[in-house]
C-alpha cells in the first residue's frame, strides 16, 4: 500500500489552533489506532507538522486530511502531500 508524507503549515493564528487540538489529536488517535497513520507530530517552531500515512491512494488520503478537525476549523495553510517510499526502518518489510 502506498505511503505518504504530508507537511501542514498552519496559519498564525496560534489561540485558534489550540482550541481546536484535542480534537484534532482525537481524530488523528483514531487513524494511528487504525494503522492508517503511521507518525504525525509538530515542528519544533510549532508553524506545521509532519505526518506519515499509509492509504490505498491519494484520493483516500485526501479523505482523510479533508476530515482532520484542523481543515474545518481553517488552521492549516498549506498541506504538501508527497508519495514516500522509506528504505531503511520500522515500517519497511
Amino acid at each position: 500500500m502506498p505511503r505518504y508524507a504530508v507537511e501542514y503549515t498552519y496559519v498564525e493564528d496560534v489561540p485558534k489552533r489550540h482550541a481546536v487540538r484535542p480534537r484534532h489529536r482525537d481524530y488523528l488517535a483514531g487513524l494511528a489506532a487504525e494503522g492508517v497513520l503511521l507518525l504525525a507530530g509538530p515542528w519544533a517552531a510549532d508553524d506545521g507538522a509532519l505526518l506519515a500515512f499509509e492509504a490505498a491512494d491519494e484520493a483516500a488520503l485526501r479523505g482523510y486530511l479533508d476530515a482532520d478537525p484542523y481543515k474545518a476549523a481553517e488552521v492549516i495553510s498549506e498541506t504538501r502531500i508527497t508519495e514516500w517510499n522509506p528504505l531503511l526502518g520500522a515500517w519497511v518489510s
